[in-house]
């Protein structure tokens, strides 16, 4: 057995990172040929400002006393320039926004393994292209910038990452930051004839990265005074560095002004995901080479926002965040960035209609650029046989589309040409295809041989499974007799594995491909080798009663939809909880244990309750930690007269109890000390971070009597998951493990009813010398309902509360009595560790589960993977290439969970035993007697 299961997991870990292989890789292709529009621009510069986290509605809603909120740029998008909303795609975070911005490509997701901070691939931006560029603002977003230009022309100037505290007093010091050492640079240029020549050049760049918004709406909230306020600072600060430049370059008129925002922010103050409240920012535009606003009667959009703004009047002009990017190279003349795949939005420009044609020209060849390379390299690394060319974009429709535009600009019918150009770049929807296309026809062998791979895994492990079954006994074990026919099959299957590797290195395939593709050879060898087993089992099969056959399948296939549909509704659980909650009256166990079954089903209710609440963060509530920490406290006291009798053992309680304590207060005084702006207290920090370290310890010293341990692991983790929780999840532990422990006894009065075995006596049952291997007994078919209940309550961990939202949606407020300075991975480890602590209290549960009912956990593991295989048969066939990046990177994730979930069980199960079996023994005092 433990064979199979290295061999279990070694295909989940090829799994899982076969999918982040085909569809997390870069899509940036390189080697393009730089593309610029011929005309002279409008603009000598540009003057970029990004108000980090800014919402649409919150920059052009009115007051309720009818006042703008940002009277400057009301006044600029009615009097001066064009305006609209930038539609941004999810993930909705900082890097990813502002790649979007300044180089017009959507991030790929292999940057989050880099916390969306660090360049992982090196791309083209309008900084790169321009003359000079300075920026000012946060150190987590301009390095990349200048990281990623070629030569010396990108220069930053950042504050001190420290400066970016949630708990701060007033975060819009961060935008005040930015605008004086504006200021103070144009000041300091009068004396500075270097300085003051290069910023006379052409094609040169002014960058704002504005923060103090952002920070507030995390620590505030976007309906915030704070967070109001701090756009009226922005307006101030905007209007005053306008009126600057103006004046530095004697009102020349060549300047022009862009202000947008990287991503929103959701009601309560998160980011990450697809709310609208997230992907709609405010864009402004103004200046040089700008269209006026455009009066209109009537506009039709699918919102109601013009109304609400008050805008009905005046042309609304919305883009693609991307689009940005080629409007910026445009209004300066620089080359349109390498890898953009945005498309210049005309209605922004007030020029020529030559100008216009041959800008969109210019924008429709960068983006075949990208086309051309990608099929070059396709061609390259594929059997001429195999490569199928994509028609609509052949080598002679590419140069008959170029002709046909080159000569309308000639004939000077600039419209019919921007109308030609309008049909491959508008909204790259050709291209877009394509890629999409050539990326899927190159993985689509891989992919296959995946869904090959995975149905294989599936059989071979269910037929182990069934030879652990005591039914298996009447299952005739077969042999290979001959040598011969054996010798015959091996090599059989080494010339297959020998045939496939000549292929992959024909098509000089990256080395993963080899894994991916010859993984099924050994696989399928096992399988063929069990038909012997097959062909009794079908035998025995039809054998048995039809009727009871059908229902326990039936039976199984229900609750395996039910998990998967947990993925997408977290209300399924519920329902499954209602379930598990009439278990004793369906199989008369509440006859025997009235009480027990009571409180199973008292306690199935109210965790039913938790999937049907918001999702965790949306609505902080710290009394209800508060409560969670006093009724935590009030439970351990009931618990200490009846349990505790050594004086060592009961220290290592009261310390436990003094640390729940300890969260209790550090949360009320953290989040009241941050209510007052005062930031988090330095002994608060201490504090959690020494109940962070400590609590482990302090498990590992109480005795390993099952219900002292189990008592002692949710203390522990409970005073860490106190100091990270901000509203009812505080409450889901409590609950979680009080319906864990009732499961304890509820399977032993299971086992005791069925008579397999005599109920021991929980009270003395101690972990340490539970671990005899010739105590386990055979599977039974009651064992596959237990690794369900298992599997159910692991999923329910998960989504129970919706904590994996705080990892989605980056939401700093559970972290606050860590730190509250923005660190990425911190913050992130943070909030893993949130998550798994339920995991934890349940894998210690099933621990308990398994050594009372002497269950091997090696063969529960064997059904717990039959069950999360057949789930990620589900999810395999759910991913999507297609659609919108929120529908393909949900139905990735989805499969990665579940795939994950295997060597996550692994792990945990390693962790319980870990926990509830090892003790530390301190060194004892010696009394001496005289």
């Amino acid at each position: 057995i433990p064979v199979f299961i290295l061999a279990a997991l070694l295909v989940h870990c090829v799994f899982l990172v076969s999918i982040f292989d085909i569809y997390f890789s870069s899509p940036l292709v390189h080697g393009m040929t730089p593309q610029q529009t011929p005309l002279p621009p409008p603009a000598k510069r540009l003057v970029l400002f990004v108000a980090d986290g800014l919402r649409a509605d919150s920059l052009y809603e009115l007051n309720s006393n009818g006042t703008p909120q940002a009277p400057y740029l009301r006044g600029i998008l009615e009097n001066n320039g064009s305006w609209g909303i930038s539609h941004t795609r999810v993930p909705t975070e900082s890097r990813p926004g502002h790649v979007a911005l300044i180089a017009g490509f959507y991030e790929d997701v292999s940057a989050v393994a880099k916390g969306w901070k660090e360049n992982p691939v090196e791309f083209d931006s309008v900084f790169n292209e321009s003359k000079y560029t300075w920026s000012w603002g946060s150190p987590d977003i301009l390095p990349m910038f200048a990281k990623g230009a070629t030569g010396d022309h990108v220069y930053t100037f950042c504050y001190a990452a420290e400066s970016e505290d949630f708990g701060a007093q007033d975060a819009a010091k961060l935008d005040i930051w930015v605008f004086d050492h504006v200021k103070s640079f144009f000041n300091s240029s009068r004396s500075n004839q270097t300085l003051f020549s290069a910023l006379n050049e052409e094609k040169v760049v002014l960058f704002l990265h504005l923060l103090g918004i952002d920070t507030n709406g995390h620590a505030h909230r976007p309906n915030s005074r704070e967070y109001k306020e701090n756009i009226k600072k922005v307006d101030e600060g905007v209007k005053e560095i306008a009126s600057i430049i103006d004046h530095f370059y004697g009102n020349d008129g060549k300047t022009a002004f862009i202000l947008t925002s990287d991503h929103g922010m959701t009601d309560w103050g998160s980011h990450g995901a697809g709310h609208p409240s997230e992907t709609l920012t405010p864009l402004i535009v103004w200046g040089a080479g700008i269209n006026y606003p455009q009066k209109v009667t009537s506009q039709f959009f699918e919102d109601n926002f013009l109304k609400e703004w008050k805008l009905e009047n005046l042309k609304r002009l919305d883009v693609n965040q991307a689009d940005i990017a080629p409007l910026m190279a445009s209004l300066i003349g620089v080359p349109f960035p390498l890898n953009s795949v945005g498309t210049l939005p005309l209605e922004y420009l007030n020029n020529s209609a030559h100008f216009k044609a041959e800008s969109m020209f210019t924008n429709a060849v960068q983006i075949l650029e990208q086309f051309k390379v990608k099929m070059s390299q396709k061609k390259e690394n594929t059997l001429s046989f195999l490569f199928t060319p994509f028609k609509p974009l052949s080598e002679s429709e590419q140069i008959n589309f170029l002709k046909k535009i080159r000569l309308y600009i000639q004939q000077q019918k600039y419209n019919e040409a921007v109308s030609l150009n309008k049909t491959l770049s508008s909204p790259m929807m050709h291209v877009s295809l394509t890629q999409k296309k050539f990326h899927f026809k190159s993985q689509k062998f891989c992919i296959w041989i995946l869904v090959l791979i995975n149905n294989t895994d599936l059989l071979y492990f269910f037929l182990i499974l069934l030879k652990l079954l005591p039914f298996h006994s009447i299952l005739t074990h077969h042999i290979f007799l001959f040598s011969t026919k054996s010798t015959v099959l091996f090599y059989g299957f080494a010339f297959a594995g020998m045939i496939i590797a000549f292929f992959l290195l024909i098509q000089t395939c990256p080395w993963t491909y080899y894994v991916y593709c010859l993984l099924p050879v050994p696989v399928w060898y096992a399988v063929v080798r069990e038909i012997p087993v097959i062909q009794d089992l079908t035998t025995n099969v039809l054998s048995l009663r039809i009727g009871q056959s059908i229902g326990f399948l039936l039976v199984c296939i229900l609750g395996i939809e039910i998990l998967v549909f947990s993925f997408f509704y977290r209300s399924a659980l519920t329902v499954g909880l209602l379930v598990f909650a009439g278990w004793p009256v369906i199989t008369q166990l509440w006859v025997q244990a009235k009480t027990r079954a009571l409180i199973w089903t008292l306690l199935c209710v109210l965790l039913a309750i938790f999937p049907l609440m918001p999702v965790v963060g949306r609505e902080p509530n710290i009394p209800l930690v508060i409560a969670a920490g006093l009724l935590t406290l009030l439970i351990s006291c009931f618990s200490l007269a009846n349990k505790y009798r050594n004086n060592e053992d009961l220290k290592v309680y009261f310390y436990q109890m003094l640390s729940i304590a300890l969260s209790t207060y550090v949360v009320s005084s953290t989040h009241d000390s941050l209510k007052k702006k005062l930031g988090l207290p330095v002994l608060n920090q201490i504090i959690s971070w020494m109940i962070l370290v400590s609590s482990p310890v302090l498990l590992l010293l109480s005795p390993t009597f099952l219900f002292q341990r189990l008592f002692s692991i949710l203390l522990s983790l409970m005073s860490t998951y106190l100091l990270l929780s901000t509203g009812y999840e505080a409450l889901f532990p409590l609950v979680l493990f009080g319906l864990m422990f009732v499961w304890i006894n509820m399977e032993q009065e299971a086992l005791q009813r069925y008579g397999l075995s005599l109920k021991p006596k929980l009270a003395v049952f101690n972990f340490a010398y539970a671990v005899d291997i010739t105590q386990f007994r055979e599977l039974h078919l009651d064992d596959v309902r237990r690794s369900f209940f298992f599997v159910f309550f692991i999923v329910t961990a998960f989504f129970g509360t919706g904590n994996i939202a705080s990892i989605n949606s980056f939401d700093p407020a559970s972290v606050y009595c860590f730190l509250t300075v923005f660190s990425p991975f911190m913050m992130g480890s943070l909030l893993v560790l949130k998550v798994v602590i339920p995991f934890v209290l349940v894998s210690c549960a099933f621990e308990a589960v398994q050594v009372t009912t002497q269950l091997s956990s090696k063969s529960l593991f064997l059904i717990v993977l039959v069950i999360s295989d057949i789930m990620a048969l589900h999810f395999f066939f759910l991913v999507k290439d297609y659609g919108s990046w929120l529908d393909i990177g949900t139905s990735i994730s989805h499969y990665v969970l579940v795939m994950s979930l295997t060597i996550f069980m692994m792990l945990m199960n390693g962790l319980a035993q870990l926990l509830t079996t090892q003790r530390l023994e301190l060194p004892r005092r010696t009394k001496h007697h005289s």
